[in-house]
C-alpha cells in the first residue's frame, strides 16, 4: 500500500486538503514534525471537512523516526530538482510517496541521498515555480494508484 508523507508542512489547509485526497484513496498520511501549525488548527480541520475520521493519520518526530517506525519500502522524493518525470517512474506498491514543506522544498541531504529516487512534476519555471502542495499529491498519488491498478475504493 502506497503512503503520502509530507515532511514538515507548514500550511494547514494545504494538509488538509491532502488528508481529504488520502481519505479517498484509502492511503496512509504520515506527517514529519515540526508541523508549521497544530493538529487542532481550524484551518487544518476546515480543509479536511468531515472527512478527517477516514484518514490514517500518523505523525513522527523526525524523518529518521518514521523510517524506523515505518521501515517503508522505498521513499520516492518529489521535488522541482528531480530528474526524472513521475509518468517515467515505476511506482512500487510499497513507496512512500515524500513531498517537502511549500517554502523550501525537501533538504538536500535527502534530495542526495542515493538511497531515494527524486521525480519531478514537470512544469514552465519561467512562469510558475511550483505546484500547490495538495495538487502536488493529487498528482503523485494518482498516478502511482494508476500504475499499480490500485483501486480498493472503487466507488467511482
Amino acid at each position: 500500500m502506497c503512503r503520502v508523507v509530507l515532511y514538515q508542512p507548514e500550511i494547514p489547509q494545504n494538509t488538509g486538503n491532502v488528508a481529504r485526497t488520502c481519505a479517498a484513496t484509502h492511503t496512509p498520511l504520515h506527517l514529519i514534525e515540526p508541523l508549521g501549525f497544530q493538529l487542532t488548527d481550524r484551518y487544518l480541520r476546515r480543509a479536511g471537512l468531515d472527512y478527517w475520521p477516514y484518514v490514517e493519520l500518523h505523525v513522527h518526530r523526525t524523518f529518521s523516526v518514521f523510517l524506523e517506525e515505518i521501515r517503508p519500502g522505498r521513499c520516492v522524493l518529489f521535488s522541482t530538482r528531480g530528474t526524472v518525470n513521475y509518468w517515467d517512474f515505476s511506482f512500487r506498491p510499497d513507496d512512500c510517496l515524500v513531498f517537502g514543506p511549500e517554502t523550501r522544498g525537501l533538504p538536500l541531504e535527502l534530495l542526495e541521498d542515493e538511497r531515494y529516487p527524486v521525480v519531478k512534476i514537470p512544469l514552465d519555471k519561467s512562469r510558475v515555480r511550483s505546484l500547490n502542495l495538495s495538487t502536488s499529491v493529487g498528482i503523485g498519488l494518482y498516478e502511482a494508484l494508476r500504475q499499480l491498478r490500485l483501486a480498493p475504493f472503487d466507488g467511482c
